[in-house]
């Protein structure tokens, strides 16, 4: 199982935990720090190994996974956010997919909110605690354009044909967007299942002012490479408060938000 992290100390001690919960532990847990110096962390039942991106992008999330796969071990790799928890039943349900086919697969991601993270009994009851995607919940299987890289896992050939992350994705937004679609281009096929982890809160904004310059970067980026817009809520979002021009083909920064701006973004639950 592969991770990358930063900022994110707690919510990565964490998952190391939840990893011990389950029914089948990793063989080994990668970690990837972008742009941060490693920390002590507890000891495991299972081996971590931990690599570290230095790069002048101060969110690397592309480099991040593209060298977490190349460093694990394992031909089978599960790919988990470090904001998320795995169920007990994680890894089993991967194992069973993984003997179907060769295929990008897509677990589930359920909710927690800031109320329930402080409970002593939260990874008992995490089904209970949490709620469901409130965009995906209904769907079945998911289209290329909803998959989201919270919690996925293929073999080393499958990421390979995809050709992994492009790294021309700086920061937040999109690049996981680009990899299924990348993934559809080179016909690999992908599989929703019900390998459910739970993402932990943390503070979160919507539109995401806090990432415009990233977003709009990558927006760019991916109209060039697959001529259609992504985050198109995000950017009639932006357009809307005055921050971007959008139109004939074109994205432009027309200027940064107020710090105040941005505080109103911040979601409240």
């Amino acid at each position: 199982m592969v991770t990358i992290v930063k900022n994110r100390r707690s919510a990565l001690l964490n998952l190391i935990r939840g990893l011990e919960y389950c029914k089948t532990t990793p063989s080994e847990l990668i970690i990837v720090h972008m742009n941060e110096a490693p920390y002590r962390l507890p000891s495991a039942s299972f081996p971590i190994h931990v690599k570290v991106v230095a790069s002048e992008h101060h969110l690397p999330l592309a480099a991040a996974r593209n060298l977490a796969i190349e460093s694990a071990n394992a031909n089978q790799v599960v790919f988990l956010d470090a904001d998320c928890i795995p169920s007990i039943d994680l890894f089993c349900v991967y194992r069973k997919a993984f003997s179907q086919a060769d295929l990008l697969l897509s677990g589930r991601v359920r909710y927690l909110s800031g109320l329930v993270m402080s409970k002593t009994d939260l990874f008992e009851h995490m089904m209970a605690y949490s709620m469901p995607d409130p965009v995906r919940e209904e769907i079945g299987q998911y289209p290329y354009e909803l998959f989201w890289s919270l919690n996925f896992a293929c073999s080393k050939a499958v990421f390979s044909r995809i050709g992994g992350f492009d790294e021309r994705f700086i920061g937040y937004g999109g690049e996981d967007t680009d990899f299924a679609f990348s993934a559809k281009s080179a016909g690999v096929e992908l599989k929703t299942i019900d390998a459910i982890a739970f993402h932990q809160h943390h503070p979160s904004y919507d539109p995401p002012l806090n990432h415009l310059k990233d977003i709009i970067c990558n927006a760019k980026a991916f109209q060039e490479k697959w001529g259609i817009w992504p985050m198109e809520g995000w950017l009639a979002k932006f357009q809307h408060a005055g921050l971007i021009s959008w139109r004939d083909g074109r994205l432009e920064l027309l200027r940064v938000p107020s710090a105040q701006e941005i505080r109103q973004a911040l979601k409240q639950t």
